[in-house]
């Protein structure tokens, strides 16, 4: 079994493009074309210079002597929180808008939630010159403040959504309907594996990097490609695509991804999708979905901006149901402390995404000599806020 995308745009019965047929130009123009261009060399010159020289790649992969000694177990951290504005989300911002200048586009789109992918689609805008708009939600809005101030410093229009939850699937909504609105001079920027084919697998190309990294540095740190697991976070997804991506069909590489239980799996305050959802179509895929007995959307809930989405890319959806990732959920309380705890073990304030991550060594044990590789997909400065209100610092 392969766990990588199929020629049909599907990972096992998961993916596809269910779109309104105003969609299928705009997605289609870009599942005919995007192979050709990843795989053109100067395109892949330009995508790798500018991770060299403007993302900061490679990213450091650091062993955490601390953490390590702590949970007897050996544990190195990925360190996207040290690219260029905090988070891995750049990555593929970076190929999306040399992406989109092949397809003569002339206009940048973008949803986002915690406000990272809003970040870098704004910083990518402004390196290249285009007009960038992101997307919303209000509720997020209000919580990720300093993010949505960078926004509008690096020139982009930030605009809200009202509607639903005020969150990252109503601003998702709102940017696909401004893409069908406008579908000649538009490309829009999906910032996860999520959205219909061919977005999952284009996203989780431009995010392997991670991965491809890993397997060199590991090498040079323990004479060997092959980490014996892979953690990440996963809301839609695409920080624990590019960290699982080069090690998918390795079968001795374990594969954690863990979700936000929110206040509890059952507490109906959660984002737990492998234990709550159920197949269903959000945003243009064939996936895992929570939803009520009659299909309608369940509202998610994290104490993550970015984790709050009420499903999973189609790539995890696959993972969960074929048994090759194992899935974890870590509630809020959970996330905080080990976010608190690896600040003061490592001296590393990890963004409350990645905390859920963390959260995982306190629920299972390693043996002391296996290999376990985190994703530290983002740091904490966008959580301040919320980790002196949760802690009263």
């Amino acid at each position: 079994m392969s766990y990588h995308v199929d020629e049909h745009g599907y990972y096992g019965e998961f993916g596809g493009a269910f779109i309104p047929e105003m969609l299928y130009p705009n997605t289609e123009e870009i599942r005919m074309n995007y192979r050709q261009i990843l795989e053109d060399p100067s395109f892949q010159k330009e995508f790798r210079q500018l991770l060299k020289d403007y993302v900061g790649r490679p990213t450091p992969l650091y062993h955490a002597a601390r953490l390590s000694e702590k949970y007897n177990t050996k544990i190195y951290l990925k360190r996207e929180d040290l690219c260029h504005t905090g988070a891995h989300k750049v990555n593929n911002t970076i190929g999306q808008i040399l992406l989109a200048k092949r397809l003569g586009k002339k206009r940048i789109i973008a949803e986002t939630g915690a406000g990272q992918h809003g970040v870098a689609t704004a910083t990518v805008c402004a390196l290249m010159g285009m007009p960038c708009v992101v997307y919303m939600g209000e509720v997020d809005i209000a919580r990720q403040a300093p993010n949505v101030a960078r926004m509008k410093m690096l020139g982009a229009e930030v605009r809200p959504a009202m509607s639903g939850s005020r969150t990252l699937k109503d601003a998702t909504n709102e940017a696909i309907r401004d893409w069908i609105n406008n579908p000649v001079d538009t490309h829009y920027i999906i910032g996860s594996v999520v959205g219909p084919h061919p977005y999952p697998d284009m996203v989780a190309r431009f995010q392997s990097v991670i991965s491809e990294e890993i397997k060199t540095q590991l090498e040079e740190k323990e004479g060997k490609r092959l980490p014996d697991y892979v953690v990440a976070c996963v809301g839609g997804g695409s920080n624990a695509a590019g960290a699982y991506y080069h090690f998918l069909d390795r079968e001795e590489v374990g594969i954690i991804a863990v979700e936000a239980a929110g206040k509890g799996i059952d507490s109906g305050e959660s984002a737990a999708t492998s234990a709550l959802g159920k197949v269903g179509i959000i945003h243009g895929s064939k996936t895992l979905l929570m939803q009520t007995a009659d299909g309608q959307i369940t509202e998610p809930y994290s104490i993550s901006a970015g984790l709050d989405y009420p499903g999973v890319g189609p790539l995890h959806a696959h993972l969960f149901r074929s048994g090759r990732g194992e899935f974890i959920s870590i509630t809020d309380e959970a996330a905080m402390q080990a976010g608190l705890e690896v600040s003061k073990l490592e001296g590393i304030i990890p963004a409350i995404e990645t905390s859920h991550a963390f959260a995982i060594f306190k629920q299972r044990a390693f043996r002391p000599e296996d290999i376990v590789v985190v994703n530290l997909s983002g740091r904490g400065d966008k959580d301040l806020q919320t980790y002196i209100e949760f802690f009263n610092l």
